[in-house]
């Protein structure tokens, strides 16, 4: 099969009602926020608003161009966050691309060893300290319908995620480097 043959789906129906493969997707996706106690099913407090959320779906592909899984990603709209009430600051290093190359010459110099970090579900790492109200994901059944999911752990897209995630790997790293 072409890379073009597959489609990636744009909403929930087609994601996980009309592909099996996007329905195992969803439900893999699911057990793992579940499974990292992301959210608490809670009322919604009065004078609090929600942020809505979304499912992003994409094909991802071997180097000869055959499937190597359907990925679906719970995302939410951070765009419809307000600073001050749903979040205080955002912040997240970035190095410049000079300093990347630097390092590495200095590793290729100095025969340093290299290893490379892949972290599943990354943003579920970094725990929240501001409350945030998200509405319920589709596709979610363990909830009651006036509920909502209070976030205990970031999502991808909210305005503080990177900041929560950086600071949880920058504590691991010191105490990690602290304990040597």
């Amino acid at each position: 099969m072409f890379i073009s043959s597959h489609v990636e789906s744009n909403t929930y129906f087609e994601a996980a009602v009309k592909y099996d493969c996007w329905r195992k997707a969803t439900q893999c996706e699911i057990s793992a926020l579940e499974s990292n106690q992301t959210w608490e099913n809670v009322l919604l407090p009065k004078n609090k608003t929600v942020v809505g959320c979304k499912w992003v779906s994409k094909i991802k592909y071997n180097v000869d161009g055959t499937v190597e899984r359907y990925n679906a990603r719970l995302v939410v709209k951070g765009y419809t966050q307000t600073e001050g009430i749903d979040y205080l600051e955002t912040f997240f290093p970035v190095a410049k691309i000079t300093t990347i190359r630097l390092l590495l010459s200095l590793a290729s110099i100095y025969n340093w060893e290299l290893k490379q970090l892949d972290i599943n579900n990354v943003f579920l790492h970094g725990e929240l300290k501001e409350d945030v109200y998200m509405v319920v994901p589709s596709g979610l059944t363990s909830i009651q319908p006036e509920q909502v999911c209070k976030l205990k752990k970031a999502l991808y897209d909210l305005k503080q995620g990177s900041r929560e995630w950086f600071a949880k790997f920058f504590f691991l790293l010191l105490w990690d480097i602290l304990n040597l």
